[in-house]
């Protein structure tokens, strides 16, 4: 490989993490709330909820870290919501889900046009860490970009332990299979359920904050295009498990980093063929398990009745 093909290569793989980067944060959140067994396919509406808000606070305030904090606070309230309309009210959570997207969808088309001009932002302000204190080395190396990559990676691995290696772990496990027997054993399933699931709303909110102040550095409505669903792939994708749901992010990021470079070599092939590729792929690799055994938490999707016990 000569000179111009390995800085290529390097470039793509970078855009792949970088494109990555909000599926992961989305996909952990999903895994969390499937865990548990609530079905969450709200993840897009979430996902869209935390960009919103961190670009509106950041554009009202001009400071980028307040909307980085406050939208993933309104994303666990989306969290919440679900939780509640889930586990207390015993909603369909399909339903439920559902409703949650397009009120989201709603509500941000409608007060972006009152907060931004014609619905879209200009630049938003950047997230700065020790500006002015640190040499531009270790600056360049504490970018925005490299420091959501170094907390997903935390969380990528902190999930692992935390799912498999601790009591808290070894309860949402029971509980996403087994509630009934979870409950006898003295765990609240409700408590667990709500918790798995509002953090899944705050880790979606660090998502879109993700796209909307460092990815994008603006908001647009249509920002999240899908990607909440292609997360909710990547969690099936990756068996519920935290490193092979992080190998199916990068996968549907390269997906989308090789769609964008094929446009850019005004290649004679319509655009929107290209912008199918990566729910093509998604799809294809959801389909590629069609002969294998894949096991989702038993309880998923299924309301817990107490009464039921009795």
């Amino acid at each position: 490989m000569n000179d111009t093909q390995i800085s290529f290569f390097i470039d793509y793989v970078s855009a792949a993490i970088r494109l990555s980067i909000p599926l992961g944060f989305a996909a952990l959140g999903g895994m969390w709330s499937e865990r548990s067994g609530v079905l969450n396919i709200a993840l897009e509406g979430m996902l869209l909820t935390g960009a919103f808000v961190s670009a509106s606070v950041a554009f009202l305030t001009n400071n980028a870290w307040l909307g980085l904090i406050i939208g993933a606070i309104i994303a666990g309230l989306v969290g919440l919501l679900h939780a509640y309309l889930s586990v207390t009210l015993k909603v369909n959570q399909i339903v439920s889900a559902l409703g949650i997207n397009l009120s989201v969808s709603g509500f941000t088309a409608f007060f972006s046009r009152l907060i931004f001009a014609n619905g879209t932002t200009k630049t938003l302000p950047k997230l700065s860490f020790f500006e002015g204190v640190i040499s531009s080395e270790l600056k360049q190396f504490l970018s925005p970009e490299n420091l959501f990559l170094f907390f997903l990676i935390f969380w990528v691995i902190y999930s692992i332990h935390l799912l498999f290696y601790t009591h808290f772990g070894l309860r949402v496990r029971a509980v996403g299979q087994q509630p009934l027997a979870a409950e006898s054993a003295g765990i609240s399933i409700s408590l667990i359920r709500y918790c798995c699931v509002i953090l899944s709303g705050v880790l979606c909110g660090i998502g879109g904050a993700y796209l909307a102040l460092v990815h994008i550095r603006y908001f647009a409505e249509g920002i999240v295009a899908g990607k909440g669903y292609i997360a909710l792939a990547a969690v099936i994708f990756g068996r519920w498990h935290p490193l092979g749901i992080m190998c199916a992010c990068f996968l549907f990021g390269a997906t989308e980093a090789l769609q964008l470079r094929i446009q850019a070599l005004t290649v004679n092939i319509p655009y929107q063929f290209l912008n199918m590729l990566p729910y093509l792929v998604a799809l294809l690799a959801l389909l590629g398990l069609g002969g294998k055994k894949v096991s989702p938490p038993k309880a998923l999707a299924v309301a817990y009745h107490k009464e039921l016990r009795e």
